[in-house]
């Protein structure tokens, strides 16, 4: 008797196998929706049109070297910031820690007579200190004592700003070294020390978190807190570190910017906190935490500038800046919750 065999039905694998377009399509959406090509895109898109209508004077090298400077300053910050956004956490303290920094380099470095680089070198030390200092007591306040980190940021804001005006009377400091000026305005083949010194902080900072154990705890604990705790990790410990290190960044900020402008400018800084969290948030940081990379938050950062620039330059009254950050802002915000939603409902196919 002879038997006769049914016809197989296909492997689910060769029949749901993907053909190459469709993988290609997939692949290039991906990338057109990936936040670095998004924010990447809109700063060429911004920097062609203020070119087009501003014409040599934006892309002159004076004014792309004041872009620079100014996005330095703001950058460092913005790192810091990027740090605490990825832990879930943030800190509105940055612009006053800042010039607090800034206040007690000044005092230091008038107490030793403000002459030479030992002064100098004082002052750095100082300032990093006294933002190292607040960035560990905002740390401590959240981690250990389980504070939310907008007030408790938001304590420190007015505290930090209030005691550097009890210190200077509300008076601006201008008592900056000779050297330490000349470091404000000095170049390396034409390119001002202070931007120098804001990549190499950049380049670090971008290594230490996506490429060693602290930047992987940094990401679990923003990620899944209860988790990251049970997996070992210490958690309220590197939450203070990195509020510390916010700090730290601001402190260093502060004493660029006293070599760069040369005074204190205690009301010229609050805009900056938002100024940094817009950049880290535009680069692809998320509110809800275990998102963000330094490169993200460097190209972010120059959104911003290059829109201050370009609306000052064609002709807007310098007040527009403040406008224009607010509604950056609230645009990265909502960016921010766009891609959270696209990844909540993104399911794979079956």
């Amino acid at each position: 008797m002879t038997t006769t065999r049914e016809p197989q039905p296909a492997t689910a694998s060769a029949a749901e196998a993907p053909d190459s377009q469709t993988v290609s399509t997939g692949r290039l959406t991906r990338i057109t929706q990936h936040p670095l090509f998004v924010v990447t895109t809109a700063l060429i898109v911004l920097f062609v049109g203020f070119t087009v209508v501003n014409g040599p004077t934006f892309i002159g090298v004076p004014n792309i070297r004041n872009m620079l400077l100014a996005g330095s300053i703001i950058l460092l910050l913005a790192i810091g910031i990027t740090y605490v956004i990825v832990t879930a956490g943030f800190d509105l303290s940055v612009g006053s820690v800042l010039v607090f920094s800034g206040v007690l380099s000044v005092v230091a470095m008038r107490a030793v007579g403000a002459e030479g680089w030992p002064a100098a070198l004082l002052g750095l030390v100082v300032a990093l200190a006294a933002g190292a200092a607040l960035g560990a007591i905002n740390g401590a306040l959240v981690a250990y004592a389980d504070l939310n980190a907008i007030i408790v940021t938001l304590g420190t804001l007015g505290a930090a700003l209030g005691l550097a005006q009890v210190v200077t009377g509300g008076q601006d400091l201008n008592d900056v070294p000779p050297v330490m000026a000349d470091f404000g305005v000095d170049r390396v083949l034409g390119v001002p020390l202070v931007v120098v010194v804001a990549a190499l902080v950049a380049l670090i900072a971008g290594i230490v978190l996506r490429s060693t154990a602290f930047g992987r705890h940094t990401y679990a604990i923003g990620s899944n807190k209860e988790a990251a705790v049970r997996a070992g990790i210490p958690v309220k410990r590197h939450l203070t570190t990195v509020y510390l290190i916010s700090g730290l960044l601001a402190g260093l900020a502060g004493w660029l910017s006293l070599a760069v402008y040369g005074t204190t400018n205690i009301a010229g800084h609050s805009l900056d906190a938002l100024s940094g969290a817009t950049a880290a948030l535009l680069g692809g940081a998320s509110l809800f935490g275990g998102i963000g990379t330094v490169a993200g938050t460097v190209i972010g950062n120059a959104i911003p500038v290059v829109l201050a620039s370009g609306l000052v330059i064609a002709g807007l009254q310098s007040f527009w800046q403040q406008a224009v950050t607010g509604v950056v802002l609230i645009g990265a915000v909502y960016l921010d919750r766009i891609r959270r939603l696209r990844r909540t409902v993104r399911r794979p196919k079956r």
